[in-house]
C-alpha cells in the first residue's frame, strides 16, 4: 500500500495598511500614495487569490493606528488613517472568484443588527465567500468616539482590572456573534417565493424573531437580509491567552493563535480543544492557525538585512504578538510543517512589506509546499466554508 499522503495546509494573509513592519510604507514597493485607492486593495488581493489562498484578512480599528498597545502616540512617521475593511472587501469581490474575503469588525463598539447585514450583504456580493474577524477593544479614546460606554483605563493586560475587563470584552464578544448568527438565520433559506403570477414574494412565515436577551444585547429580528449564501459565513477571531481562547471555543469558525514553537503551539490547541468541549461544540470542525510575521528572501542573511534596514528607518527594533520569521520559503515551510505537527491546520501569515512579501509567499511558499503535496493544485470549492471544509449548516429556526 501505498502511504498516506500528508494533509493540506490551509494557507491566509492578513492585510494592514503596506504590511506589518512599521516602516514598510517607505520600501520602494510599498505605494503608500495608493493605500486609499480600490485598486491598491484589489491587486493585494488578486495576487492573494493568483497564490490559491483559502482567504485573506483585513485589519480595521475605530481610532487611528498606534504604536502603543492601549493609547493613541503622537508619531508622524508610520502610517495612520485607513479605509473601513467591510467596505473594501465589497469592493473587491466582484474582482475576485474564489478567495475568501474576511474583514476585521470590532464588537465592543458596533451593533450586531449592522455587523449581521453588513457580512450577509458581502457574502452575496462574493457568492459566497464572506467572513468575518471580530476584535474587541480596549481603548479609552475608542469609547470616547461613540459617548455611549466608558471603558475603564488599564495599563497592559496583566495590570490590575485587566482581566476583569478583558473577560467582559469577550464575553460580550461572544453574544454579539450569537446574535449574529441568530439574525443569519432568521430568514429560512426558501422565505422568499418571488412567485409575480400569485404575487408572492415571500413566505412570512419562514421569517423569525430571534427573541435575544442578555446582558449586553437585546435583539427581536429578523434580519432584513435573506439567509446568506454559505448559511453562516466564517468567524475569525485572535486570541492570547485563556480568555480569548475560550471565545474562539464558543463562537469561532477559525482561531488564529501566536505560538513562537511546536511545543507552545501542541499546548494552545490543547487548551482551546478543551474549552471547545466545555462549551459543547467538540463535534463542530474548529481551525487552529498559527499566525507569523514574515519576511522572505533567496538567503536568510537577506530577510534579516532587510529587517535591520526597516528597523534604522523605523528607529527601533519591530517586535509583534507573533514569531517573526526571516528567512528563505523554503525555511519557512519547514517551519510550518513543524508548528503544523503541533496541531495546528493552517497559518495565517503577516507580511512585513506588503508588495515585497505577499509576492514571495504566492510564488515562492506555495510552489515549495505543492512540491512536498502540503497544499492544493487548484481551487477545489466556490465557498469559502468549502475551502475550509465546512459543510453548510441547517437553519436552526426552520421546521426539521
Amino acid at each position: 500500500m501505498s502511504p498516506t499522503p500528508p494533509a493540506h495546509l490551509h494557507l491566509a494573509v492578513a492585510l494592514d495598511g503596506t504590511g506589518w513592519h512599521p516602516a514598510s510604507w517607505r520600501e520602494p514597493v510599498a505605494r503608500p500614495r495608493d493605500l486609499l485607492t480600490a485598486g491598491y486593495w484589489a491587486d493585494l488581493i488578486t495576487e492573494a487569490e493568483r497564490g490559491l489562498l483559502d482567504f485573506v484578512t483585513l485589519e480595521d480599528g475605530l481610532g487611528p493606528q498606534s504604536s502603543r498597545l492601549l493609547t493613541p502616540d503622537e508619531r508622524t512617521d508610520q502610517v495612520r488613517g485607513r479605509l473601513d475593511a467591510v467596505l473594501i472587501a465589497s469592493r473587491v469581490a466582484p474582482l475576485t472568484r474564489h478567495i475568501g474575503l474576511v474583514p476585521t469588525v470590532v464588537t465592543t463598539h458596533t451593533e450586531p443588527f449592522h455587523i449581521s447585514k453588513a457580512i450577509a450583504t458581502l457574502d452575496y456580493v462574493s457568492t459566497g465567500r464572506a467572513g468575518v474577524r471580530v476584535r474587541t477593544s480596549a481603548r479609552v479614546d475608542e469609547a470616547a468616539h461613540f459617548g455611549r460606554r466608558t471603558i475603564r483605563p488599564i495599563d497592559s493586560f496583566d495590570g490590575p482590572g485587566a482581566q476583569e475587563l478583558l473577560t467582559e470584552l469577550f464575553d460580550e464578544a461572544a453574544d454579539h456573534v450569537e446574535v449574529v448568527r441568530r439574525l443569519w438565520d432568521s430568514w429560512e433559506d426558501d422565505a422568499e417565493i418571488r412567485d409575480a403570477a400569485t404575487g408572492r414574494f415571500i413566505d412570512r412565515d419562514k421569517l423569525h424573531y430571534i427573541d435575544f436577551e442578555g446582558p449586553f444585547f437585546s435583539v427581536k429580528g429578523p434580519a432584513i437580509t435573506p439567509r446568506p449564501p454559505q448559511g453562516q459565513p466564517l468567524v475569525t477571531a485572535l486570541a492570547h491567552q485563556t480568555v480569548p481562547y475560550r471565545l474562539v471555543a464558543r463562537q469561532a469558525d477559525v482561531g488564529y493563535v501566536t505560538p513562537h514553537d511546536a511545543a507552545e503551539a501542541r499546548s494552545i490547541v490543547a487548551e482551546i480543544r478543551a474549552e471547545q468541549e466545555a462549551a459543547g461544540r467538540a463535534d463542530r470542525t474548529l481551525h487552529v492557525f498559527g499566525d507569523l510575521v514574515v519576511l522572505l528572501d533567496d538567503s536568510r542573511s537577506a530577510a534579516q538585512d532587510r529587517l535591520g534596514r526597516l528597523d534604522t528607518l523605523a528607529g527601533e527594533p519591530y517586535t509583534s504578538d507573533a514569531r517573526v520569521f526571516t528567512g528563505t520559503a523554503a525555511q519557512l515551510a519547514d517551519l510550518l510543517e513543524e508548528l503544523a505537527a503541533g496541531g495546528l491546520t493552517g497559518f495565517r501569515l503577516r507580511p512585513a512589506v506588503a508588495g515585497h512579501d505577499l509576492p514571495r509567499i504566492t510564488r515562492d511558499l506555495v510552489p515549495e509546499l505543492r512540491r512536498r503535496r502540503r497544499f492544493r493544485d487548484a481551487y477545489e470549492s466556490g465557498t469559502l466554508r468549502g475551502l475550509l471544509g465546512l459543510g453548510r449548516p441547517a437553519n436552526r429556526y426552520a421546521a426539521a
